[in-house]
């Protein structure tokens, strides 16, 4: 199966109708699915609904989201590869080291083309931001994530995992510098242990204030139930939306917006080596 808009590889598993399974619940999978387009927006939101999930108590390793200079390679990171430029977001289902943080645990990291992720300490000298987000993996309701860049201003990571009209802060921090062409993706890996890590829809969004950047507004209560978002709006005019029910769509435009989303049909559905 190819795409026009995306290319997958390693052991990822297209099912148009369903999801796009990175990696399956099996020992030593790997799986990844890049967009050919970059996505050149300064300002941007990326929402994606997940599903992480399998048989057993023990389960491992991981997905990742990938904003990053580098594009479909497979390679040790959560099924990516090392010494990326750009932005990886981490979604740990095992630990392997780190007293004192509950697992699954979700985490930033900006890479340099340099430095190495860790995974003996699970990223802890390399990360950025992030939070525990224990009932992420076989959670009751559709899992989501939205991730919103302001350049120069904020990123701030969301979740939706405990009730379907709560979305929890897991993240907000200041002024990430992210490649000016960068390319949307996501892998996933497994190793010892396993789990399925699933993509069931994706949607991004040219994003711009209605008001001064500067005076932009964000929430940052200390309860992590995200009860504001900056006030924003999603790029109008001849933008348009594509849909494609093969595996996923979308096109960077006129090189300031890139929207992409999966067909989604009613039937919704680590340890590192």
């Amino acid at each position: 199966m190819q795409s026009r808009w995306f290319e997958f590889g390693g052991d990822t598993i297209v099912r148009a109708d369903k999801y796009i399974r990175l990696a399956s619940d099996l020992q030593s999978r790997t799986g990844w699915i890049f967009s050919k387009v970059p996505l050149t927006a300064t300002n941007w939101e990326i929402e994606f609904e997940f599903k992480i999930h399998g048989k057993g108590n023990l389960h491992g390793d991981g997905m990742a989201l990938w904003i990053t200079k580098q594009r479909a390679t497979g390679g040790p990171i959560f099924g990516s590869v090392d010494k990326f430029e750009g932005l990886g977001i981490f979604f740990d289902t095992y630990k392997n080291n780190r007293p004192g943080v509950t697992f699954p645990y979700v985490m930033a990291m900006v890479g340099d083309g340099q430095t190495s992720y860790d995974k003996n300490t699970d990223g802890k000298d390399q990360e950025l931001a992030g939070c525990s987000a224990r009932g992420i993996r076989g959670a009751a309701i559709p899992t989501k994530a939205r991730l919103t860049y302001f350049q120069d201003q904020s990123l701030k990571l969301e979740l939706r995992y405990k009730a379907e009209d709560e979305w929890t802060l897991c993240f907000e921090t200041s002024a990430v510098a992210i490649p000016s062409v960068a390319y949307l993706g996501f892998s996933a890996e497994t190793g010892e242990l396993s789990d399925n890590f699933d993509i069931i829809s994706v949607e991004t969004k040219n994003m711009y204030t209605t008001v001064a950047s500067s005076e932009a507004k964000v929430d940052t209560s200390s309860s992590g139930k995200s009860k504001g978002r900056p006030k924003a709006r999603r790029a109008g005019g001849g933008w348009g939306w594509f849909f494609v029910k093969i595996v996923l769509v979308g096109v960077a435009i006129g090189g300031g917006y890139v929207g992409w989303t999966m067909y989604k049909t009613s039937k919704r559905h680590s340890r590192f080596d």
